[in-house]
């Protein structure tokens, strides 16, 4: 626990509100700089069994992040394979799909707290390689990760052909 905050297991169906308003506000930050976010009042609706059904099929975890009682961010993780091209013994890894913290709660170390929980739980599985996802134009999640001993993997690039 750090200043109050606790981080714990997501608990369904108590939890689904605070992450349906969770991928809402994920859609929200990333459409600033990345237009193609839905921000349509069932994105969030139509997301979250897509995501507990990824969960369940590869036996990951949500974790929720509280402070106070309240809800203030969260984090979805799941073990996977790499393509069979990568060494065998860093094949296995645990992705990060989702991480979201409340504007109010950022900056005080509430998105580091919930991606080391998820290494933790990594390391407990025996995986020792983590993988997440930003998107360009989010530098502040960029610095963090890369705070966090996160480095660059692989850069997809894109072409719209309109």
């Amino acid at each position: 626990m750090m200043n109050g905050l606790t981080i714990r297991d997501a608990i369904w169906p108590q939890d689904e509100a605070a992450a349906l308003s969770f991928i809402d506000g994920s859609q929200a930050f990333e459409h600033a700089f990345e237009p193609n976010r839905r921000l349509d009042a069932r994105v969030a609706a139509e997301f979250l069994p897509v995501l507990m059904k990824a969960m369940a099929d590869h036996r990951g975890i949500a974790r929720i992040a509280e402070r106070d009682g309240r809800a203030i961010g969260w984090v979805v993780a799941w073990p996977e394979d790499d393509d069979l091209y990568v060494v065998a013994e860093e094949r296995r890894i645990v992705y990060i799909s989702e991480l979201f913290v409340a504007e109010d709660a950022r900056g005080a170390g509430v998105g580091r707290a919930l991606i080391g929980s998820c290494e933790d739980w990594a390391r407990a599985q025996g995986v020792g390689v983590m993988h997440i996802g930003v998107l360009p134009g989010n530098a502040r999640a960029d610095a963090i990760y890369r705070h966090a001993g996160y480095a660059t993997y692989a850069v997809r690039l894109r072409k719209y052909l309109r």
